[in-house]
């Protein structure tokens, strides 16, 4: 899985959420960031660059902060001026059928505001329906969005939550399954680099493998017998 996250945010050096989410992207060819305003300050958008970049990933996410119910301007002008006739829909336009697509929004107030009786009245799924028009009429598969809510009022125990929430968001499968969970975390504490750890730190991830891996046979068996039970 491959992933573009296509950033747009005018002043990302003074956002502290945007920051937070940079750093929390790991290195790896998988994973590409490609912030709209730092390519184009000019605001004059390949479009041709733009589309062959799409082409390479599998999955593509628009990251922004939540501007007056949609995105900042220059990602409007973007699927304006890439997502063309004969490439993103319409006649032989097939080239980002098939591919996930998916948001991450940074919003500035409470979630419980983003519902009826709510100071927003409409939910956060209820005003990014355009770009579930987009996913439709593209031929993508969209993906459910990933929101935050007010970074600066979070506690450090919730931004390490959203760290590793935000991390799988970028890398794992598009299944939110407790299996699926299980198996990533797995991956990714195999991936850590000896030299990052401190001492016993090894045996410490490997006893968290072997829990999660109890865990999951217990699991399936559990599944089984209640399979059989209703056979």
């Amino acid at each position: 899985m491959k992933t573009l996250v296509v950033i747009s945010h005018p002043e990302i050096s003074e956002s502290g959420s945007q920051q937070f989410l940079l750093s929390s992207i790991p290195e790896s060819e998988s994973v590409k960031v490609h912030h709209l305003e730092g390519v184009y300050p000019d605001s004059q958008i390949d479009v041709a660059a733009e589309q062959e970049l799409l082409k390479q990933f599998d999955r593509i996410l628009f990251q922004f902060p939540f501007y007056w119910y949609s995105s900042p301007p220059l990602l409007k002008q973007w699927q304006d001026e890439v997502l063309t006739y004969g490439f993103a829909y319409g006649k032989n336009g097939h080239a980002l059928s098939g591919k996930e697509f998916g948001l991450v929004l940074s919003v500035g107030i409470k979630e419980s505001e983003y519902q009826a009786g709510g100071k927003e009245v409409f939910s956060i799924n209820e005003l990014t329906k355009p770009f579930q028009a987009v996913a439709v009429k593209t031929g993508m598969t969209y993906l459910k969005p990933f929101v935050i809510y007010q970074f600066p009022y979070m506690t450090e125990e919730q931004k390490m939550t959203l760290l590793i929430d935000y991390q799988q968001a970028v890398t794992r499968e598009a299944d939110d399954s407790l299996a699926t969970r299980e198996k990533w975390i797995i991956q990714e504490l195999e991936k850590t680099p000896e030299e990052t750890l401190a001492p016993g730190d090894e045996l410490l991830m490997q006893h968290a493998v072997d829990l999660i891996e109890e865990n999951r046979d217990t699991i399936d068996g559990l599944k089984m017998v209640l399979d059989e039970m209703n056979s």
